[in-house]
């Protein structure tokens, strides 16, 4: 619907001003689109003469044309299978090929639905990298629709969580995690089983000493202890040769979302000016 392909069957739906089925051409204009599972890219021919399409058709004057394809080159690392056909390079390939045919006519606005499916993890990496540095630089505003959490933690400021098309969560990202995610887990190891557990215990959270009595766990929660306080307590006891500490991750919390073992505060309306980089979690 964003991209004006789809009509909304109820409602009102605005980018940039225009109502995208209603002015395709111009909304078309402004917008750059990467559907994982499908390629903007004509199948046959080689790499750069899709990239030449795309010049003549969004009619991007030579020396920008020039400018941009040089530096998404150089950033998405396409020299290498710019000669190759469509149909013959790999899947991270033709992702990255996708992204520079999506932004070669400089959109304000550029979707993404699953951009990283698929794909191996330097290749994820390389295009969160990507994605990140336009946002920054261009200031383009991204969409981004993924099931990969990774993708969002990565990417994104802002996070909009939908549920039986309803918007159950809209807002910062950091936000929801120091809102809502609030267990953390201490380990230590140890160099040998401590004599008691009640001394390290007391006062504490739920400890867990695991079964070769040499790793400890405590969980906590962040607002009722520091992790400083829990390794203060429990060194006098023990002698620890290592410990981590497991932060929450954004998948754990948005499973709990889906389970009903987590309710979010109602979402307020959504901004008139989008946030440079938004998730949605469908």
């Amino acid at each position: 619907m964003l991209t004006g392909i789809l009509v909304p069957t109820s409602g009102s739906l605005i980018v940039d001003g225009l109502v995208p089925h209603e002015k395709r051409q111009q909304n078309a204009r402004n917008i750059g689109v990467v559907f994982g599972q499908r390629t903007t890219l004509w199948w046959d021919i080689p790499v750069i003469e899709s990239f030449n399409l795309a010049r003549d058709m969004y009619e991007i004057p030579a020396k920008r044309y020039k400018q941009n394809l040089a530096e998404f080159t150089e950033l998405l690392g396409l020299a290498e299978f710019m000669n190759i056909p469509a149909g013959k390079v790999s899947l991270g390939q033709r992702m990255r090929a996708d992204l520079c045919m999506a932004l070669l006519h400089d959109p304000k606005m550029l979707y993404l639905d699953e951009p990283t499916i698929g794909l191996d993890i330097a290749v994820k990496d390389s295009i969160r990298k990507f994605i990140r540095r336009l946002v920054e630089e261009r200031g383009t505003t991204v969409m981004l629709t993924t099931h990969d959490l990774g993708d969002i933690e990565d990417i994104c400021n802002r996070i909009v969580i939908i549920d039986s098309g309803k918007i159950i969560h809209d807002g910062d990202l950091t936000a929801l995690k120091d809102n809502y995610a609030r267990d953390r887990v201490i380990h230590f190891q140890l160099a040998r089983p401590p004599a008691s557990m009640e001394p390290i215990c007391a006062g504490l959270p739920a400890c867990d000493l695991v079964d070769d009595g040499l790793r400890l766990s405590v969980r906590f929660d962040r607002f009722e202890y520091a992790a400083g306080e829990i390794a203060a307590a429990v060194m006098p006891y023990v002698e620890v040769i290592d410990f981590h500490i497991d932060e929450p991750e954004v998948e754990d919390l948005i499973r709990k979302v889906y389970l009903g073992q987590l309710s979010l505060a109602a979402p307020g309306p959504i901004a008139d000016t989008p946030e440079p980089a938004v998730a949605a979690e469908a």
